[in-house]
């Protein structure tokens, strides 16, 4: 018996939660047995030694330790004397940022939604939690960009299929100096972020994998006209971004949220676990966005929620 191809099923698979990459086939199940000792001691291994080596040595321990990095498009330069770059990154583990930094080559901050202490505390590079209140966030925020380069993840949340969920518009309102950054990680046993698992395990999960591999792309910087200064609403800014995003990587954007993700994998708010490990979703929420005014533009029909937006 064979699994049938996502693009056979009745409902596009979009949320679902886990750790095995591969269906857990007798095979399967008996090498992942295996394997399981082994890469948890090199995860850490390859953790210990990449968060105690300089940020320019690092490229080299990946090749060592069997880490594969991928960068691609121009390397862009720093920000103005006034503000860094921010750097709005696709969302698919917690380790985005990290990859993002050393295919950059110089560090960067990074602002984070809802990683484990653990996480926090492994980081490479600073990382600056989120509280979802507009208000402080967008404080915070500003004040990191007068510091110096900073990431941000829209999405508010990872998601494993080929498609993108709602930009939080927040960021368009605080910097014109904006860098798309498509990131593509590639995980053959294990995944690297969970809904109901330990969170703090992410990290180890994805460094478990024989031979993990991190694509970073980096697109040319947000054209004056694009911009919110330029005339274009924060909404039209972070839809069109998404749009460029899902084109790079050949994904499809939807108006999902972060919201929907945990309601439909824990029936809560992330809280609560759920005996379903797989949630399938009608076709028609992967419609593409709707066209505004904007010539080049596309927007979702609903705004994001104020207590959403980050």
């Amino acid at each position: 018996m064979e699994a049938v191809p996502m693009h056979k099923l009745f409902k596009p698979v979009v949320f679902h939660d886990g750790r095995l990459v591969c269906r857990p086939t007798p095979l399967v199940a008996l090498l992942t047995l295996i394997w399981i000792p082994i890469g948890f001691i090199l995860s850490v291994i390859r953790v210990l030694i990449c968060v105690n080596v300089p940020l320019k040595l690092v490229p080299l321990m990946y090749k060592i330790l069997g880490i594969k990095l991928v960068v691609r498009g121009s390397i862009p330069r720093g920000g103005d004397e006034k503000k860094g770059v921010l750097f709005v990154c696709t969302h698919r583990t917690c380790l985005d940022p990290v990859f993002l930094s050393v295919a950059l080559g110089k560090q960067v901050s990074a602002v984070t939604y809802s990683v484990s202490r653990l996480t926090e505390i492994l980081s490479p590079i600073p990382t600056v939690r989120l509280t979802r209140n507009r208000a402080k966030d967008a404080e915070n925020i500003e004040k990191l960009l007068e510091k110096g380069n900073l990431v941000i993840c829209p999405e508010g949340t990872t998601c494993r299929e080929s498609v993108l969920l709602r930009f939080s518009a927040l960021f368009a309102e605080l910097t014109d100096q904006i860098v798309p950054v498509a990131v593509l990680p590639k995980m053959g046993m294990f995944y690297g972020n969970t809904v109901r698992g330990y969170k703090a395990l992410d990290v180890f999960f994805f460094l478990m994998n024989p031979r993990p591999c991190y694509e970073v792309t980096f697109l040319d910087q947000l054209p004056p006209e694009f911009t919110h200064s330029g005339g274009r609403s924060a909404f039209e800014v972070a839809n069109h971004i998404q749009k460029v995003l899902a084109a790079t990587l050949g994904f499809e954007c939807t108006s999902f949220t972060r919201r929907d993700k945990y309601l439909m994998l824990t029936q809560g708010d992330g809280s609560i676990p759920s005996s379903r490990g797989l949630t399938s979703l009608t076709p028609s929420s992967l419609v593409p966005s709707r066209p505004n005014n904007g010539a080049d533009l596309k927007c979702r029909p609903v705004p994001s929620h104020p207590n959403n937006d980050i």
